[in-house]
């Protein structure tokens, strides 16, 4: 069991509008805090991303990348502090001439589902810089993405959406080595006392584990795996099988039609009374409004699929 590949597969992480962006100067590119997580990489020539100030911008070479978590506008342009449009207006703008200062660049979006998806994206710092240089596969990856947006070719969706998937995971799996904020989990889930436990509370949520069972698995006593535990995730073995329970048990709810008696055989609970006890004392809310409340928010959320060349 994989922890990461496992967080990704439950988000679902998909690939939204992906563009491949041929631009001369001057040009500036505005993206709205809505994306959940955009990616960034510039083939040819320069460009500049930041936030709200200006004088902060990153800058992009080729081979270069910038993976940008959600929640404020960035831009991105031929110079920091140059005029940005909106991406439908830039779209429809854009006449460049090739030259020496033509850049050409590729931006993706993708959404992640639910709250197992957003601890990921959580725990990415708001911009994360990644240098793809030969022999990296991201540079070949980035490479690959590049020839197939210039041109069109029977079978190319069925490409690109894979190609970004494996763009994803080497981005984030860079992205959370690099962050001081990385989920306790990604980094025990390198520590041999502690792998093996948390692979066997994924791999079986619904297996009646107990601290014993776990330390026998990890090979460490009862007292010491129990202490190693808490000061590398913060919490009990049995508050995180506990937590991890909830996550999935809210990720059912908003996603499939499951009742709550399937849900509760699901996720190691015996009756949906239990599950239902164990919930409300987590949200404050019976799973059954819970559902509600978040179904009527994802009704309201624009759907963006699919692939956008921009010349």
């Amino acid at each position: 069991m994989d922890l990461l590949q496992d967080h990704l597969t439950r988000a679902r992480a998909s690939g939204g509008v992906f563009a491949r962006t041929v631009a001369t100067p001057p040009w500036g590119l505005a993206l709205a805090g809505t994306i959940q997580l955009s990616v960034h990489t510039v083939v040819q020539g320069r460009a500049w991303l930041w936030f709200d100030d200006p004088e902060s911008a990153i800058e992009l070479a080729p081979g270069e990348l910038a993976l940008v978590r959600g929640g404020r506008t960035h831009h991105i342009a031929h110079e920091p502090g140059a005029d940005c449009q909106e991406a439908s207006e830039f779209q429809a703008g854009r006449a460049p001439v090739a030259g020496q200062r033509t850049t050409v660049f590729l931006c993706g979006a993708y959404r992640f589902s639910g709250d197992i998806g957003q601890g990921l994206l959580d725990a990415l710092p708001e911009v994360v810089p990644l240098s793809a240089g030969v022999g990296d596969p991201l540079h070949d990856i980035v490479a690959v993405l590049s020839h197939e947006l210039s041109t069109t070719e029977p079978g190319q969706q069925t490409i690109l959406d894979r190609l970004l998937d494996v763009l994803l995971v080497l981005a984030l799996r860079t992205g959370l080595r690099q962050s001081a904020d990385a989920p306790p989990w990604f980094r025990a889930s390198t520590d041999p006392r502690l792998s093996p436990a948390l692979q066997a509370m994924h791999q079986d949520a619904t297996r009646p584990w107990t601290v014993p069972d776990l330390a026998a698995i990890s090979g460490l006593s009862r007292a010491a795996f129990a202490r190693v535990f808490t000061q590398a995730l913060g919490q009990t073995p049995i508050q995180y099988l506990t937590d991890w329970r909830m996550s999935l048990a809210r990720d059912h709810l908003r996603t499939t039609d499951r009742t709550l008696a399937e849900i509760a055989g699901l996720t190691g609970y015996g009756s949906p009374y239990a599950l239902a006890a164990a919930f409300q004392r987590h949200h404050d809310m019976p799973p059954g409004a819970w559902r509600r409340r978040e179904l009527a928010r994802e009704a309201t959320r624009p759907a963006t699929t699919g692939t956008v060349h921009i010349h």
